[in-house]
């Protein structure tokens, strides 16, 4: 069953809701940017994601191949949602930045270490 859950950063200015199933499976990434992060993702297509305050809060990081934009709070640095290279038609927000009861989580581990050997394991989520 499908439920929408509000989410955003730190100070409250990045605010968005995702609609998602009530169990849902998130991954914990052991690249550079997640591990430093503590990133867990639930990645959903973009027409399930809204983000109800202004982009302006917002910065964009990018590296390597430019695909993935890394959006993060101009003002806490939180990054609680971002477009990832391996759904690039979808988001990937950071399950621990929901509020309220979240959904059931289970969580799985992906080895973003060797990203090119393991990304279409992501794939079909989005």
């Amino acid at each position: 069953m499908m439920k929408t859950y509000h989410g955003g950063c730190h100070c409250k200015r990045v605010q968005f809701d995702v609609t998602c199933e009530q169990k849902v499976d998130v991954d914990a990434c052991n690249c550079s940017i997640c591990q430093k992060t503590g990133f867990l993702h639930l990645i959903v297509p973009i027409n399930q994601f809204k983000l109800n305050t202004s982009w302006d809060n917002l910065n964009c990081y990018t590296f390597n191949t430019h695909v993935a934009k890394h959006y993060f709070c101009n003002y806490c640095g939180i990054k609680s949602f971002y477009i990832p290279r391996s759904n690039p038609n979808g988001i990937s927000v950071n399950a621990r930045c929901l509020e309220g009861e979240p959904p059931e989580f289970a969580i799985s581990e992906f080895n973003g270490q060797e990203w090119e050997k393991h990304a279409h394991k992501l794939a079909h989520k989005a």
